[in-house]
């Protein structure tokens, strides 16, 4: 299927592994150009260096901290500079942190609000002049299935997760006059560096790691019994970036095995 991604241009924060990357991938095979966002140089180099120009996109990379004062300019900026246009803004950054409430600390809260709310609203902020101005565009909000249906110590996680849920919803009727289509997909247990950086804390030797995503995808009770890959949650995303989803916005996609009974 043709998605019609050639020559358009993306901006995927937490794009040096695990999801934002393989969107990143599934995008420039299709012909997108994109700027991967992360925190960490090293990173992202060797994930642009890996994802294939087969499609003849270019992926380029910028290390920053997308919290910062000013930063959604900054990552704006560099995608027109490098590019010419906006025309796809996946707002990908943030990790777990879920606690039981009294444990959670106001400290916990603020960080985890500032990467995966008040980021994510300021880069849209910044990409709604460009995609405007160009006659439209897509945002796609990464978030958790836990915004939807939270466990038992998951803040504050869960919050934010359902703040950008609800977030995704308003805008896509905000937006929509302008031709700027807001979509969230929701993710379940799918491989990612931070599982793996969480399981060689714990002391699971690397040839143990596939044996313990399985013991953990049973463990969560996934209907599908294993765990997603990235590269099936890039490709769902970017489909919802592509011209073959011009008529969806304000959806929720669950991206979890069948695991989440809220659609």
């Amino acid at each position: 299927m043709e998605l019609g991604l050639q020559g358009k241009t993306a901006i995927v924060t937490g794009g040096g592994e695990g999801v934002g990357r393989a969107a990143a991938a599934s995008m420039a095979r299709e012909g997108a150009n994109v700027l991967i966002v992360g925190r960490r140089a090293n990173v992202l180099e060797a994930a642009a260096e890996a994802i294939p120009a087969s499609g003849g996109g270019r992926v380029i990379v910028l290390a920053a901290d997308i919290t910062a004062p000013g930063a959604a300019g900054t990552i704006v900026e560099a995608a027109l500079s490098a590019f010419g246009r906006l025309d796809i803004l996946v707002n990908n950054a943030g990790a777990s942190l879920a606690k039981p409430f009294e444990q959670a600390s106001p400290e916990d809260w603020n960080t985890d609000f500032d990467l995966k709310l008040w980021a994510a609203m300021a880069l849209i902020r910044a990409a709604i002049p460009p995609m405007r101005r160009q006659g439209g565009g897509r945002i796609i909000n990464v978030t958790s299935i836990d915004g939807r249906a939270p466990r038992a110590g998951s803040m504050p996680t869960s919050v934010a997760r359902a703040a950008g849920i609800a977030m995704t919803k308003v805008l896509s009727r905000d937006l929509a006059a302008d031709n700027i289509l807001v979509t969230t997909v929701c993710i379940g247990f799918i491989k990612s560096g931070q599982h793996e950086r969480r399981y060689a804390r714990e002391g699971v030797a690397p040839e143990a790691v596939e044996a313990r995503y399985a013991e953990d995808a049973r463990r969560r009770a996934v209907p599908l019994g294993r765990v997603g890959e990235s590269a099936e949650a890039g490709d769902v995303i970017a489909f919802l970036a592509s011209e073959r989803a011009s008529y969806l916005t304000g959806i929720a996609v669950n991206i979890d095995g069948g695991t989440c009974a809220v659609a």
